[in-house]
């Protein structure tokens, strides 16, 4: 008996030792951040901006958990982002009513996701060359439909700015949504059919065809997904800002793959862990404040997420040969 207790408590610990090691790097960044600007990291106020800042990196980077635990990669989500939110600003200031505005935002999104997914799983062209392309193409239609001009949007003072970007208790509103959502993102994954079938794809796309799982339909469920949570984010950008930028969204996309990679989601498919998405994303989101605030340039934050991009890779690659 107790040597099943060891194994079990042994299993647990190599199961997510990523996400245990994921806690220990955080813990001691911002110990190096305490000791290097302790006038900004001993102060609550930070920490606040953080909950305001990372939701919008996190509820992207858990739609590319589903993506790369799928054996894909998506590109085209920071234009997705920039493109539904513009109609979302452009609906709203039309007519006012924030579901209207919702439903555009929302739908465009999708349909984004929907024709990636489409042309990767029925024509077969590699996603890395479809998303490439649709970022592309999507950046260069939101830059036509806004002649290049930000949109100013009066989101402050409504009920849904209140719901959507308020505070509880100095809590901003977007941090709770973040939590609910990774919540409901971690049952989708773990506890409902569909996630099953995305780490099945993942794993063994083949294998999952011969029993009985529609690929197809998996893989444009996914990268729909990933097209509505990147609206969702652009939705609460806007909202965070007041103002739609025709850049919205460029400087995301290495963020948001660091957070993923460094939270322990495999870029070889099959294996995803929404929790270490979730870590990855404070901890990336933190980064830049940490560099600022200790004195040094803000091109270290790139030079980091780089190094972290890529050790996360290499350490996936040897954990996969030694399996």
């Amino acid at each position: 008996m107790t040597r099943t207790k060891e194994r079990t408590k042994q299993s647990f610990f190599f199961k997510y030792s990523s996400q245990f090691g994921l806690m220990i790097m955080m813990g001691l960044v911002l110990l190096a951040f305490i000791i290097t600007s302790p006038n900004v990291f001993l102060k609550s106020g930070i920490y606040f901006s953080f909950l305001a800042s990372v939701p919008t990196i996190g509820i992207m980077a858990m739609g590319l958990t589903f993506i790369l635990g799928m054996g894909e990669i998506d590109l085209s989500f920071p234009s997705t982002m920039a493109l539904s939110a513009f109609l979302f600003a452009t609906v709203y200031r039309s007519t006012g009513n924030f579901f209207l505005a919702f439903l555009a935002c929302i739908a465009a999104g999708i349909l984004v996701g929907m024709t990636n997914g489409l042309i990767i799983a029925k024509i077969g062209v590699p996603s890395i060359v479809v998303t490439l392309g649709m970022q592309y193409l999507i950046r260069g239609l939101s830059n036509l439909l806004s002649d290049g001009l930000a949109i100013v949007v009066r989101l402050r003072g409504t009920l849904s700015h209140q719901i959507l970007v308020g505070r509880f208790y100095n809590i901003p509103h977007q941090a709770l949504w973040y939590l609910g959502i990774t919540i409901f993102l971690f049952f989708l994954l773990y506890r409902h059919k569909f996630g099953e079938h995305v780490l099945f794809v993942g794993d063994n796309q083949e294998a999952a065809r011969m029993m009985g799982v529609n690929v197809v339909w998996v893989k444009i469920g996914a990268f729909s997904l990933m097209g509505a949570l990147a609206a969702m984010a652009g939705m609460f950008d806007l909202y965070r800002m007041g103002t739609w930028w025709p850049t919205m969204g460029d400087g995301y996309l290495m963020m948001i793959m660091a957070a993923v990679f460094v939270g322990g989601t495999s870029m070889f498919g099959g294996q995803a862990t929404i929790f270490g998405t979730f870590l990855g994303a404070f901890m990336i989101g933190t980064l830049e404040a940490g560099i600022v605030a200790a004195g040094l340039k803000g091109f270290w934050t790139r030079f980091i997420t780089g190094l972290l991009i890529i050790s996360a890779v290499i350490i996936h690659t040897l954990l996969r040969k030694r399996k």
